[in-house]
């Protein structure tokens, strides 16, 4: 007798939207569902992985976290992803559901691609693709647009009939959604949850379901059972650098920079946010994230930025036999100037 194939959920969104939180709550809150949870890091620090081997959720034990840290999961897919699933699926006690988070980095549609290879399509459907969307950053204007005047000024100037590849790649995850999460709401009034909602709305010409969550809390129930089989639908969603491939352009992921950086213990950890701000804005860094060291404490400080925003809290003891230290992942645009982020954080100690 045919096995039902698993449902698999792929959870995306852009840098420090709240997929890793988002995905901590559901792993708590999973109904006693087995789950199996595969994701993608951009750089070589599994910050994510580890902070969700820490939470502790039965559904989802250390053996069901697997982590893909070669690169973006849609340049890897042949390499990195097919094995894994192939791996997975031979497991004696197979997962109820797989959940699959995409790095801030990536384009859905490539891997969503990857679940019609033959050895996979027969056993696993994609229950749905989610995107989150950090609310209180499109609010601030990070990729929103006065269209009307870049219309107008389009008619005059031609050299302006372009986007920025950060815009095309959030356009490109929501086009993939079947489901979009506006996270952070709580950090916008009402007038300006309608404002994002409008402009995420506009973004693409396919029309999700949209809701509204704050810290990443939405049920189990509503991320997961989606049953859109996802897959066969792909052809509808395409990004647009798979439109370039169609004219012959190469996709690359040459845009983006990211290392990571080895501190000392951080002695006082306030003023070291503080600090890191600054260099976040003089070098116009996307993302930071990593753990650090603070002297006399248990627990490991996470350190999660998202601009100039920056979260921070004491997420776990360190392990018997963990080496303590601070390491922080730096993402950036491809002319971020590397060894001066490097020394300006090291400065901020």
């Amino acid at each position: 007798m045919l096995q039902q194939k698993i449902p698999a959920t792929v959870i995306t969104g852009f840098l420090g939207a709240g997929k890793t939180t988002m995905i901590r709550n559901l792993l708590q809150n999973a109904g006693g569902k087995r789950i199996a949870l595969i994701i993608n890091e951009f750089g070589d620090l599994g910050v994510d992985g580890d902070v969700l081997k820490g939470c502790g959720a039965e559904a989802c034990t250390e053996d069901d976290i697997i982590e893909l840290t070669n690169g973006c999961i849609c340049c890897t897919v042949a390499d990195d992803f097919i094995p894994t699933m192939s791996k997975l699926l031979e497991r004696e006690n197979r997962p109820d559901h797989i959940v699959i988070e995409t790095s801030g980095l990536a384009l859905p549609q490539p891997l969503i691609a990857a679940f019609n290879w033959p050895e996979i399509k027969t056993q696993v459907t994609v229950d749905g693709v989610i995107t989150v969307v950090d609310s209180a950053a499109v609010a601030a204007g990070r990729f929103a647009d006065d269209h009307d005047k870049v219309d107008a000024l389009r008619v005059e100037d031609d050299n302006l009939d372009h986007e920025s590849p950060l815009e095309e790649l959030f356009e490109d995850q929501l086009t993939a959604a079947d489901l979009i999460v506006l996270n952070k709401t709580d950090l916008l009034d009402a007038a300006g949850v309608l404002a994002v909602r409008d402009e995420v709305a506009s973004r693409i010409a396919r029309k999700p379901s949209m809701i509204e969550a704050k810290n990443g809390e939405v049920a189990a129930a509503v991320l997961l059972g989606l049953g859109v089989g996802t897959e066969d639908d792909i052809a509808n969603r395409k990004s647009h650098h798979e439109l370039e491939h169609e004219n012959g352009e190469e996709h690359d992921h040459d845009e983006f920079d990211s290392f990571v950086v080895e501190l000392p213990a951080i002695a006082e950890p306030a003023a070291f946010i503080e600090r890191l701000k600054g260099v976040i804005a003089e070098h116009d860094v996307l993302r930071v994230k990593g753990f650090a060291d603070v002297p006399g404490k248990p627990l490991r400080l996470l350190i999660q930025a998202v601009g100039t925003r920056i979260d921070n809290y004491f997420e776990r003891a360190w392990a018997a036999g963990e080496t303590r230290g601070t390491r922080l992942v730096v993402i950036g645009l491809h002319d971020m100037d590397e060894q001066a982020v490097r020394a300006a954080i090291a400065a901020a100690v």
